[in-house]
């Protein structure tokens, strides 16, 4: 089967103030390498921003431990809108963001020596594994768990990200949109009632699909494995994480998948009803780095982000990028080449 997915890239996360929030993630996760700072107007989002054009600062942050990054978005023209309820898990749109881990014990209790105060207790998931949540200071959820892919022996205690939780409305409407059109082929577990390490006593259908990771892509060997937890509640109804409010808007704004080929993922995701609703079309350029952006929405409207990397910086001040046009996208970068973005670690 064509590799089209081949890692999470990152994240999103709506934030009021990136210089604040940014010193919490790479004291916690390590997310310490900068790869853009780009300020411009977010132009094609207008579907996801009132029909308006607004202006934003992204940041693209990754941990070179191996794992996905955290896009950290601020809005610059608008005050952004916080959830006006509380999130509970189930409820639609991304609920946590899985952070890898080579010890969970362990790296609960270096948590704990950083005075880290919105520790979980240690549980374990419905596989046997241990597991534990935490927040930022924004009230976003983090489950921190094993990790099985590793690019580079960091000093961190965590890696990147290596997965999310979703909340959605029904299970098996939408699960052929990771097992068919993004290739997840393991079912880790798929359980229904109710879990101890959601400290919950909530009934949930719980499915965890992996992909695990394969050397095809440029940054294949750098994200890694993806896991993708997919949560729906069975006591309640849920609501719409982000109903009423915009993209940008405080929380986890998106899941951004790095992908070979966009055309090739647009025709697969286009025949299980996932048109594309955001397309660049080509060439977008965020900076000191460019490539192809696309967006799907799942059935409940969480929006899922692909990227086509074009260019990569690795020395911008003296010129040196990559031009991943003129690669084979299938072709995994030389581990030297992106371990030289360690210059840019931003302590």
């Amino acid at each position: 089967m064509q590799q089209l997915v081949t890692g999470i890239q990152q994240v999103g996360i709506g934030v009021t103030n990136i210089d604040e929030a940014w010193p919490w993630y790479r004291k916690f996760f390590g997310t310490d390498i900068p790869v853009f700072d780009d300020e411009a107007e977010a132009t094609l989002m207008t579907p996801y921003t009132g029909g308006n054009v607004h202006s934003r600062r992204a940041l693209l942050a990754l941990n070179l431990s191996g794992g996905g990054g955290f896009e950290i978005w601020q809005f610059k023209s608008r005050q952004p809108k916080k959830c006006d309820f509380d999130i509970q898990l189930g409820d639609f749109g991304i609920n946590a963001v899985k952070i890898k881990c080579k010890d969970v014990q362990k790296t609960y209790h270096q948590f704990k020596n950083l005075g880290n105060k919105t520790l979980s207790e240690l549980h374990e998931l419905p596989n046997g594994e241990l597991t534990f949540w935490t927040k930022d200071p924004y009230h976003n959820l983090f489950q921190i768990v094993k990790g099985n892919s590793w690019f580079k022996k960091g000093s961190h205690f965590t890696g990147g990200v290596c997965g999310a939780m979703i909340g959605v409305s029904d299970i098996d409407a939408v699960l052929p949109l990771y097992t068919i059109a993004l290739g997840f082929e393991e079912v880790i577990y798929d359980k229904t009632g109710t879990f101890t390490d959601l400290d919950d006593n909530q009934k949930f259908r719980r499915v965890l699909v992996r992909k695990k990771q394969k050397d095809i892509g440029a940054f294949s060997r750098l994200f890694g494995h993806i896991d993708i937890e997919l949560i729906q509640s069975i006591d309640r109804k849920p609501r719409k994480i982000y109903d009423d409010r915009f993209w940008g808007d405080p929380g986890f704004i998106h899941l951004c998948f790095d992908v070979t080929d966009m055309g090739s993922l647009q025709e697969k995701c286009e025949e299980l009803g996932y048109p594309f609703t955001i397309d660049s079309a080509s060439s977008f350029d965020m900076g000191e780095a460019a490539g192809q952006f696309s967006y799907i929405e799942d059935p409940d409207g969480t929006l899922i982000e692909f990227v086509e990397a074009h260019k990569l910086p690795i020395f911008e001040k003296w010129g040196w990028f990559i031009n991943l046009k003129k690669r084979n996208h299938n072709k995994p970068l030389p581990n030297w080449m992106l371990k030289t973005m360690s210059f840019k670690r931003v302590k």
